[in-house]
């Protein structure tokens, strides 16, 4: 996570000090912070909270990181520093910690001040504001400033027991800042609780300290025995304490370190980001759609078949039962097995396939029906082979414009499916042969096939069939055609492109047309344009083309149930807009 946080101090003599900071480096260290490590004092030692792994170090001193009297360092002066280290951390000459994330690469950098002199002057006005101004009720709890130049701030503020303290404690306050002030605020929860147990831990061993001074030397009674004597003539002898002498622990600022490490750490991991797919497609709406359909059904179904019992199987025949189950049978080939496994690999694996298989003028024609809405026949003792072809040809339409019959003893009129299969012995009616929308695949015995043909080789295995392709009105090879048909060729063609990525690109391309439909449907169905108006809009959307007004017509009807009542209920009656107005 791309923030700081800091422990800060209310100094009476001095006002608001930062006492230490951890912040973030996804860089390389700054020039001069890992230059000069010094002997005895780099130590690697491998530190383990929350499951998180660091190895840290000592690292050099830098002029910005501690206290300087250099005038050009972006740290407070020596001369505000209090001389008992209340506004002070670590000391002089020392060079802060390190703790580097392996599995990330990033370095969590603590010192007493940020190195950069933009993001130390970030902290010094967060500190001020979180301690004098931005606080809650009570003066001690969380809150949230900020603004997007200075950044945003979760502030928590509490006090330490201090026995030798104006009111028996001190001011102080934990603070994170970033940019992001959605990311801050969606992690409130988790700093909050995270860094209120931080704060617990300090209060509770300060209290200790206090409790024991106290025992000892009742401060109290001794003051209230003590002559008053005003504020202002003793406050160079009233100079605050540092933490660690209150809590009475001098690892504090190692332990520090570790936990607000974490806490970046933690609180960088527990948010991800996750790729939104937005709303549903229409494929997405229609297959939803039919579930729901098959859904109801099936529960009718089974209501009535508790109703009624299904009929009795009439009994086998004894000498066929037994040459099924009898073992002997096994050691006979079966010549109907070996043409199911044949069979099985004679099918189509992908368009490209298809188009290479049927030729590029044949495929085009059968293309060019399968969009335009059209009813294709195949006619073909192979079930599989004519599945497998409905199955690549579908891909190029919605989901909702596709209706397949698979195999069928008798003719089927195309209002009931545009997809249809056939046995070689059924007739087609002569007005569909000599139809304009419709086009017919007869699958033949080859004049020339191999009498043992390849089993693992599917084009060798479809070189036994001759596919020809009929209809009542060809495409001439000079048509244009649909745009969408041209951008489909071009990309089967593209021998560059696999196809897997052959097959996105109808995705892509089948959504991008689907959404030029619903802009028709809505301007046309829902609004009622007139017709110059629709003209200006399919030459807008690039469809003023006869073949692909043709398309978005029949491309219309896949449009899902939810879709179309979505914007039919949106629209508002005149007699409502005219009573409004």
């Amino acid at each position: 996570m791309n923030a700081i946080v800091a422990l800060c101090h209310f100094c009476e003599l001095h006002g608001p000090r930062t006492l230490f900071c951890t912040e973030v480096l996804h860089s390389p260290l700054p020039q001069g912070a890992g230059s000069g490590d010094i002997s005895g004092q780099n130590e690697q030692a491998e530190e383990e909270e929350g499951g998180i792994q660091m190895s840290s170090r000592i690292r050099s001193h830098s002029p910005a990181e501690g206290a300087s009297a250099d005038s050009s360092s972006p740290g407070p002066k020596k001369s505000d520093m209090c001389e008992a280290s209340g506004c002070r951390s670590l000391a002089g000459g020392h060079p802060g910690y390190v703790s580097h994330d392996k599995e990330t690469s990033i370095k969590y950098v603590s010192h007493q001040h940020p190195n950069h002199p933009q993001l130390f002057s970030i902290v010094r006005q967060a500190c001020v504001r979180s301690l004098s101004c931005e606080v809650c009720p009570g003066r001690e709890g969380p809150i949230f400033f900020g603004d997007e130049q200075h950044g945003f701030v979760f502030s928590h503020t509490f006090f330490i027991k201090d026995s030798l303290a104006r009111g028996f404690q001190r001011w102080y306050s934990i603070i994170t800042i970033m940019m992001d002030r959605i990311y801050l605020i969606n992690s409130w929860p988790f700093l909050l609780g995270k860094i209120r147990g931080i704060i617990d831990e300090l209060q509770g061993k300060a209290l200790k300290v206090f409790e024991a001074e106290q025992f000892g030397c009742p401060q109290r009674a001794q003051r209230m025995n003590t002559a008053f004597t005003p504020f202002l003539h003793q406050r160079n002898g009233n100079a605050a304490r540092s933490l660690t002498s209150l809590t009475n622990d001098e690892n504090l600022w190692a332990c520090l370190h570790t936990s607000f490490a974490w806490l970046l750490k933690a609180c960088g991991s527990r948010l991800t980001e996750k790729l939104l797919e937005g709303a549903p497609t229409e494929d997405t709406l229609v297959q939803m759609e039919k579930l729901a359909d098959l859904k109801e059904e099936s529960e009718g179904w089974d209501g009535s078949e508790e109703e009624e019992k299904p009929p009795s199987q009439p009994d086998l025949v004894e000498g066929q039962e037994l040459s099924k189950s009898s073992p002997e049978t096994s050691l006979v080939p079966d010549c109907n097995s070996w043409n199911v496994a044949h069979r099985r690999v004679s099918v189509f694996r992908s368009l490209r396939h298809m188009r290479q298989v049927l030729g590029a003028s044949a495929f085009r024609m059968l293309a060019w029906h399968v969009l335009m809405g059209n009813q294709v026949i195949w006619k073909a003792q192979d079930t599989d082979l004519v599945q497998s072809a409905f199955d690549v040809l579908r891909t190029m339409l919605p989901v909702g414009c596709v209706r397949i019959i698979p195999y069928s003893e008798q003719y089927e009129e195309a209002y009931r499916c545009n997809f249809l299969g056939l046995s070689p012995h059924v007739p087609v009616p002569p007005h569909i042969l000599a139809s304009e929308f419709a086009v017919l695949v007869e699958v033949r015995a080859a004049a020339r096939s191999s009498l043992y043909p390849t089993l693992f080789d599917d084009e060798q295995s479809l070189n036994k069939y001759e596919f020809v392709v009929t209809s009542g009105s060809p495409v001439a090879a000079d048509r244009v055609g649909p745009t969408i048909l041209n951008k489909i060729e071009a990309a089967l063609t593209n021998q560059n492109l696999s196809v897997d990525v052959v097959d996105q690109c109808l995705v892509c391309l089948k959504e991008e047309w689907m959404n030029k439909v619903k802009v028709l449907f809505k301007f046309t169905k829902v609004d009622s344009r007139p017709k110059e108006d629709t003209q200006k809009l399919l030459s807008i959307l690039g469809a003023a083309e006869e073949d692909n007004v043709k398309l978005l017509k029949f491309w219309m009807t896949g449009l899902s149930k939810t879709y179309k009542s979505h914007l039919m209920s949106t629209v508002r009656s005149p007699t409502s807009s005219e009573s409004r107005n």
